[in-house]
C-alpha cells in the first residue's frame, strides 16, 4: 500500500510544482487503445510496449479540463481507501457522486486510465469490480475473508469470487476447463450434469465479454493446476473475439496482461467448419451483417492470427460463407446434441485447434 500512496503522491507533487511555476498541470498517460503501442507476444498475448506514445489530460483545455479534475478526485478516494484499508467498487464511485461523473463508463475508463498510469493493478488501488461470472464444477477453495466454497458437492453455480487474488487451498480433480460464452449454454451443461459425467472438470463463464474478475480466475486456475483450457463459443466474429480476451488479451487492458492472459487456451468449438462437417442446415443459420463482416475483417488482421494457421483457416471458412451459427444451433440435430455426442467426441478424439 505505500507502494501505491507514493504513486499518488508522485502525481500529486507534479501537479502542485507546475502551479507554483504558474503552469497548467497535465497527466500524462500511454495509449491504452492505440494498437501502435501493443507488441504480440506468444507467451503473454497483447502487452503495452515499454515507451508507448502518450495523451495528454491538460487542465487548461475546455475539453480534457473536466476529465483531468475527475482524474484528481479519483485519485484522493483511492488514496483515502488505500490509508484506511477500504474497498469499492466502480459503481460505488458511481453513485458517491452521479452527477459529478456522469455516467459509469466514465468513472471506469478513468479508473483503467490511473491504473496503466501508476502502473497499478486495479485491485491494488482497492478498487472492486463487479463480478458477472459463473463457476461450478470440480473446484474449491477458501475466500480471503475464510468463506470456504465448495462447487464439486452440487450442481449449484457460483458467482466468480470479486478478489481472486485473495483466494487460497484451491482443490480440484479436474481434468480440464471449460469456458463457455453465455449463460445459457453454460446453465443447460450444468442440467446435463456435463461436469461429472464424462469427466471431472471445471466450467466458467463470463455471460459474454468477461469481466476482470473472470479473467483473472481462468488465470488463476491455469497457473494452479495446469490442465487444458478449452472455449465453447458461438461460431460467429463477436464469440472468436471473447475466445480471444481469454488467450491473449484485450488492447484496452494490455497495460495488465502478464496477470489475465492463457495463451494455451484452446479453440473447441463450436468451429465453423463443424457446420458443414454435422450437415447443419442452411435454413438455422444467421446471415451476417455489415458489422459482422466488419468485426471479422479487424479480427483477421490482428497480429495473433498470423501464427495461428487453423484458426486462420476456420476464419477464411466463415468470411466465405457470410453465415454465423449459435451453439443453440445443434439442437436441430438433437435436443441434447451437445452434452451428449458433441462434446464427449470432441474432447475424446482431439477436435479442438
Amino acid at each position: 500500500s505505500s507502494e501505491v500512496l507514493e504513486a499518488i503522491e508522485n502525481v500529486i507533487e507534479d501537479v502542485l510544482k507546475s502551479l507554483a511555476q504558474k503552469k497548467a498541470p497535465v497527466l500524462t498517460l500511454a495509449n491504452r487503445s492505440d494498437w501502435r503501442n501493443i507488441e504480440f507476444k506468444d507467451s503473454v498475448g497483447l502487452q503495452m510496449i515499454p515507451h508507448s506514445t502518450t495523451r495528454q489530460i491538460r487542465s487548461d483545455c475546455p475539453s480534457s479540463a473536466p476529465r483531468f479534475a475527475l482524474m484528481l478526485k479519483i485519485l484522493s478516494m483511492i488514496y483515502k481507501m488505500v490509508q484506511s484499508n477500504t474497498y469499492a467498487t466502480k459503481r460505488d464511485i458511481y453513485y458517491s457522486d452521479t452527477l459529478l461523473f456522469g455516467s459509469q463508463s466514465i468513472v471506469d475508463n478513468i479508473i483503467d486510465d490511473i491504473s496503466c498510469m501508476l502502473q497499478i493493478p486495479r485491485r491494488s488501488l482497492h478498487i472492486l469490480s463487479t463480478t458477472k461470472g459463473f463457476v461450478a464444477g470440480n473446484l474449491s477453495y477458501t475466500e480471503e475473508d475464510g468463506t470456504k466454497v465448495n462447487c464439486t458437492c452440487s450442481a449449484t453455480v457460483f458467482t466468480v469470487p470479486s478478489n481472486v487474488q485473495g483466494i487460497k487451498n484451491l482443490i480440484s480433480h479436474a481434468k480440464f476447463i471449460l469456458i463457455v460464452e453465455k449463460d445459457a449454454t453454460f446453465q443447460r451443461l450444468l442440467d446435463a450434469d456435463f461436469c461429472t459425467k464424462l469427466s471431472p472438470c471445471i466450467m466458467i463463464t463470463g455471460r459474454g465479454v468477461p469481466d476482470l474478475n473472470t479473467r483473472l480466475l481462468v488465470r488463476k486456475l491455469w497457473d494452479a493446476f495446469q490442465i487444458p483450457i478449452f472455449t465453447l463459443m458461438d461460431a460467429d466474429p463477436h464469440g472468436v473475439e471473447i475466445m480471444c480476451i481469454y488467450k491473449y488479451g484485450s488492447v484496452s487492458m494490455s497495460f495488465e496482461a502478464h496477470h489475465l492472459t492463457v495463451p494455451s487456451i484452446k479453440w473447441l468449438g463450436l468451429l465453423p467448419s463443424d457446420l458443414e462437417r454435422l450437415n447443419i442446415h442452411k435454413d438455422v443459420l444467421i446471415p451476417f451483417t455489415k458489422q459482422d463482416q466488419n468485426k471479422l475483417a479487424s479480427i483477421q488482421k490482428r497480429p495473433y492470427i498470423a501464427c495461428q494457421p487453423l484458426w486462420k483457416r476456420e476464419l477464411e471458412i466463415m468470411a466465405a460463407s457470410k453465415l454465423k451459427a449459435e451453439i443453440q444451433v445443434l439442437t436441430s440435430l438433437s435436443s441434447d446434441y451437445l452434452s451428449r455426442v458433441y462434446l464427449p467426441n470432441k474432447l475424446q478424439f482431439g477436435g479442438w485447434i
